[in-house]
């Protein structure tokens, strides 16, 4: 706990605060905003962080992160549109609360869900990272190569949609990954003759055009003809019935969220749904799921926020990104020259441990902040998104231009931007391709030293059980599936034969 003791001297810093609540104000507006999530925001706002400090631009982004797990609670309840997709859950029962009048009431059960829920995360990961890193300091490129790969494996599992187009986008984004240098030798490589893409394709022009520009191209879509109308809010003050109901599903969903974010895979949004599934069959009330629970409200508000601070573990400690906003977080760690990983608590504790610190100080900002703010959120809801998609664009143009001071930036932004709209109005999943593209380069580095070493490959591994154990772990989660379905084929087959 001393570590994260200096994480709080980093973290109350006078510079550190102002970017811990510009991050968490961003967040908050941006998961406001419907359509736009953490994913989209942390890429378009990538480019305002080059110039700073590497401590006071991860806390920064951070903020957005969780502060857009918070924000998007607000349009759920009062217009049923999520901000983000974690917020989808309490559309359910929070908007039916806002129709009965207890607007208010959702809106403070969310906001201090979700406080209780980033204090628990922060104090989870104090206890957990120095065990987790003392493990992983055994770690070689063996044992990096073999949790990589694993990441891969998750992703393609846990993929939305047809695995085939997983498949092509995981590719895809391994083929992006190869462009520029080579690691080792340091030819050049898939740049077509072009001296703008030796150092290869940067993560934030990538992450901007894909998901930044994409998005908005698929939102001004989405949301042109769409007008909204938020309930009134009435009285923040919760009933002492509400608190009551709440109390147990904050508490579950915490710990549940928390456990949740630690699974590559997992996150914010799949604990909030697996919240929700918890309480409904926790309460003594299950007629009222889905016409306003409270219960629906607090267990998933608490595990998204929970589930967001989880999976910030397996990230600094492991470098292993679990979901698409993670693996932004990894490319802004890698822009400032800082590489997460089993090194990164000791070589650099101020990050690692300032950034699990304003966790909780931001946390305490939004709840300070964001209730009192409620009445400006609403009116905000009521500006058409038309008004705003051309400045979000010419943002991100400026970004783009502003890394490098050169038009180039600018043509690939708008070429991964289309690429990005594309790519979405045929149904793929973006976020394989993103995961592989930040990624492939680890990938390829630690194989190419892992190759470099083992004269005899099969018998180098053989002497790596770490490595072996979590490469077998990953085989299961390939065969288990498979089995499955087998299972399942053979039972219907079974049901037709006794008819």
């Amino acid at each position: 706990m001393e570590g994260l003791l200096g994480g709080f001297i980093v973290a109350l810093k006078p510079m550190n605060l102002v970017f811990c609540f510009g991050g968490a104000l961003i967040g908050t507006l941006i998961g406001v905003l419907p359509g736009l999530g953490p994913t989209a925001a942390i890429a378009m706002l990538l480019p305002l962080t080059i110039g700073l400090d590497p401590v006071s631009a991860i806390i920064m982004i951070a903020g957005i992160y969780y502060g857009a797990s918070y924000g998007g609670s607000t349009t759920a309840i009062l217009v049923k549109i999520p901000g983000e997709a974690q917020s989808v859950v309490t559309c359910l029962d929070g908007y039916k609360m806002a129709q009965q009048g207890r607007a208010g009431s959702a809106i403070a059960i969310a906001a201090i869900g979700s406080f209780v829920a980033g204090t628990v995360g922060a104090l989870a990961i104090g206890l957990i990272s120095m065990p987790l890193v003392e493990f992983a300091i055994r770690f070689g490129p063996a044992e990096n190569l073999s949790l990589l790969l694993l990441g891969f494996i998750v992703i393609l599992v846990l993929a939305k949609g047809n695995v085939v187009k997983s498949l092509i986008m995981i590719a895809a984004g391994l083929l992006l990954s190869m462009v520029g240098q080579d690691v080792i030798t340091g030819q050049p490589r898939f740049t077509l003759g072009i001296p703008e893409l030796t150092d290869g394709f940067g993560v934030v022009v990538v992450a901007m055009g894909i998901f930044g520009l994409g998005e908005v191209f698929e939102n001004v879509e989405k949301f042109r003809t769409r007008s909204m109308q938020a309930v009134p809010v009435g009285s923040l003050m919760p009933t002492r019935e509400d608190w009551k109901r709440s109390a147990m599903p904050i508490a579950r969903g915490s710990v549940l969220g928390f456990l949740i974010g630690l699974l590559p895979g997992g996150g914010a949004t799949l604990a909030s749904f697996i919240s929700y599934g918890v309480e409904k069959k926790f309460t003594k009330h299950p007629e009222e799921f889905g016409n306003g629970a409270v219960e629906g409200v607090a267990g998933p508000e608490a595990a998204n926020n929970a589930g967001a601070a989880g999976s910030f573990i397996p990230l600094l400690a492991l470098g292993l990104p679990g979901n698409p906003v993670t693996a932004l977080l990894l490319g802004a760690l890698i822009v400032h020259n800082v590489t997460p990983g089993p090194l990164m608590i000791q070589e650099r504790p101020e990050i690692f441990w300032g950034v699990v610190a304003s966790m909780y100080v931001g946390n305490v900002m939004l709840v300070a902040l964001n209730l009192p703010l409620i009445g400006i959120w609403v009116q905000l809801l009521k500006v058409p998104y038309r008004a705003l998609y051309a400045s979000l664009i010419l943002f991100m143009i400026i970004g783009a231009y502003s890394l490098n001071n050169n038009p180039v930036e600018i043509l690939l932004l708008l070429l991964f931007g289309v690429v990005g709209y594309g790519l979405r109005k045929l149904r793929f999943d973006t976020a394989p391709l993103i995961l592989a593209f930040v990624l492939g380069g680890p990938i390829e580095f630690n194989l190419r030293q892992t190759m470099m070493l083992a004269r005899d490959p099969l018998d180098y591994l053989m002497g790596r059980p770490i490595a072996l154990t979590i490469l077998g772990f990953g085989l299961l989660l390939i065969v288990l599936p498979m089995f499955s379905k087998v299972r399942q084929k053979l039972m219907v087959a079974r049901a037709v034969n006794e008819l």
